[in-house]
Parts: structure tokens; sequence; C-alpha cells
């Protein structure tokens, strides 16, 4: 789908302002996406907050969007809750923390989803109020339903930087993740092999074998042996190179794949989605087999794409992998509480300090203008 040339759309993870809690009906700090949008003349650059399959913005940032005052965005929305075009479920709230002199101030302000965002733009009648619809009404839409949204033809007919490639590694890594990886490969087996049985055992560990195998063609070792020998207690993060959230928790410590540098991601990420397509070619040619075949012709993959097979469990098992990682990761925590105490107390420090420098300031101030008064001259500032 083509994007409007005054929209650019940009999703990333890290630290968002909101999410909508449902249980008061506020909008409260949660980590996740950001969408990024920029108006055509390049002004403004919009930080949209998407919960729940819309977006939040406050009359605030709806009047910086729209190139207009808070007034008239507030008689708007009044209009469209009286006319009933939209109700106050269109509404939530966000905590925010403000300084005010000396104190940090928390308040909470009204915030609005793209139901009311769109209808603000369809009255405000800007220019900027109709770019914002018709990116909302497609790019946005198809992005906050599906996830994702793309410029078919400017893929297809690249000018200037192409971003194809980058697009291609990002979708090899969604595909080699461990829940797509497993949701596919238990569909193709349950479709080509005349012996599946989802409550055998061989059915239980087949995903656990063929996973080990790729990671060892990559790696050289099973998935358990790898994370025993890079789990470091002594290492920044533990020795992990991604994890889920701000910070490595016990759970992210287990995953084979958080372990793997950049090239063994890449590789691992290839020869995943080459077996997923040579299976899923079985699949469609409706090539059955058995289960057992089906470990052969995973190692002849491997052989053909010229890696190491791996022809037996390992020397570690994944029962005293996670025991020996969990205490790793006794002491890794230990460690980090430790060193976020000692950053606090010095945080703690510094803001103490400096709410007792802009005190002092003050009341010399008052002290200044309270001499000023009795004596008629105003006191003089170096």
């Amino acid at each position: 789908m083509p994007c409007p040339k005054s929209a650019i759309l940009v999703s990333r993870k890290g630290k968002i302002r909101s999410h909508l809690d449902q249980g008061s009906g506020q909008v409260a700090e949660s980590s996740g996406e950001l969408i990024l949008y920029t108006t055509d003349d390049g002004l403004v650059q919009m930080q949209l907050r998407p919960v729940n399959g819309t977006v939040w913005l406050s009359q605030a940032e709806m009047a910086h969007l729209f190139d207009t005052g808070i007034p008239a965005i507030n008689k708007h929305i009044a209009n469209l809750l009286e006319d009933g075009e939209l109700t106050e479920a269109t509404i939530s709230k966000l905590e925010i923390v403000q300084q005010e002199g000396s104190r940090l101030v928390g308040r909470q302000i009204n915030v609005y989803n793209l139901d009311m965002i769109l209808g603000v733009a369809y009255r405000v009648r800007s220019p900027r109020g109709i770019q914002f619809r018709q990116w909302a009404t497609t790019v946005l839409r198809e992005y906050l339903i599906k996830g994702f949204v793309l410029d078919d033809e400017r893929l297809k007919h690249p000018g200037g930087v192409d971003y194809f490639d980058e697009l291609l590694e990002r979708i090899r890594d969604i595909r080699a993740s461990e829940a797509r990886f497993y949701q596919k490969v238990r569909d193709v087996f349950a479709q080509t092999s005349v012996d599946y049985d989802s409550k055998s055992d061989i059915a239980s560990t087949f995903f656990a074998t063929i996973q080990n195998k790729l990671v060892f063609a990559v790696t050289g070792y099973t998935a358990a042996e790898l994370v025993v020998k890079r789990a470091d207690p002594s290492k920044a993060n533990m020795g992990l190179t991604s994890w889920k959230g701000a910070k490595v928790r016990k759970a992210d410590t287990t995953v084979a794949k958080n372990y793997l540098n950049a090239d063994e991601i890449d590789d691992l990420n290839r020869l995943t989605t080459q077996f997923l397509d040579y299976a899923e070619t079985r699949a469609k040619r409706r090539q059955q087999i058995t289960m057992a075949e089906w470990v052969v012709k995973t190692n002849d993959f491997i052989q053909f794409n010229e890696y190491a097979v791996l022809t037996n469990a390992g020397r570690v098992s994944h029962k005293d992998m996670e025991a020996m990682v969990a205490e790793r990761f006794k002491i890794y925590e230990q460690a980090r509480r430790e060193r976020e105490a000692i950053e606090a107390a010095r945080e703690d420090t510094e803001e103490m300090q400096r709410l007792e420098a802009g005190a002092t300031e003050q009341a010399f101030a008052e002290l200044e203008d309270g001499i000023s008064k009795i004596t008629g001259v105003g006191g003089d500032r170096d």
C-alpha cells in the first residue's frame, strides 16, 4: 500500500509513555512501540502511543499536530460528544510528572483515541488535518490491525536508499523466532508425517531435536551446551546479546538464541527460513514420510548446506542447564541489585542537592524583595 508523501511511519521497540489500564480506565507507562508521524512540511513530528488497537493524543498534542489552538480542539471535542457522534469511551487518563517550581508534581490529563483524533481532524479543516486523515485511514489503520504496513510499489521499484534487504532480514528474524518456528514446524509435520501424534513422546521432543540440530549447525553446540558455555554472571547482561524488556530476567537466560552474536543470528535465521521453505514445499506437494524419516531429511538438509550435523543429544541436558543457569543468575542478580542501590543513592543525593540549591536561591530572592520594599532600593545581584 503506498504511503502518503506527508507521512512517515516508524516503529521501534523501547519505552512508551502509555498503555491503557482496563481496570482503572487510565493510561499508564509501559514498554512497547512508538509510531512516529511527520507532516508533509516537516515542521511537526508526533510520537503516537499505540495501545489496544488505537493511538492516544492529548488536546495540546492535537493542537500542535493540526496547527490550531487548544480552545478550538476543546470546542470540537465538546461538539462531537454533544452531537452523539462519539462517546466518553474515546477518552482516557494519562499520568504525567512535571516540575512545578522546585517540586516534581504528578498530574492527570485527558487523552483521546484515534476515533476522536480523526473526528477533530475532520472539523479543523486545515491542510494538516487532511494529511493526517489520509495517512491514518490507510497506513495507520493497517499497522494497528496487522502489526505492519508496506509500500509495495516503493519496494518493487526502489529509488535512492533501498531498504529491501533490511526488510528481508527482519522477516527472517521473525520466522526464526521460537514461537513462530515451533508453530510452523508443528503444522508442517502434522500435515506430512504419517505417524504424527501430538500426544506422543517423539512429537513432544521433535521440535527440540530439530531446533538443536539447527543451533548446533551454526555454533557447534546444542542449545543447552551453548547456554551453559556463555552464561557468565561476571559479564555485562550475564553474557546475553538480546532479551525482552528493559533488563535481563531469569526467563531470558535459558534461551540459546539470546546468547548469539550478530553473525550467528544471521546464519541461524537464514538456515531456519531455508528449512521452513523446504518443509513447506514438501507439505504443499503432499509428500508424506514418518517422523524418523524427517530427522534424516533434516540431517541431509543441514549437510547439503555444508554445516556440521548433530548426531547425539549433546553433553548437557535441558534440565541440568536450567539448574546451572539458575545458580549463575542468582549471583548476577545480587550484583545488579547492589549496583542499582548505589546508583539510586547517588541520584537521590544529586536531586537533594539540586532542590536545596533551588530553595536557597528562591529564599535569597524573597529576602532581596523584602529589603527593596523597605528601603525602596533594589538589591544588587551578581
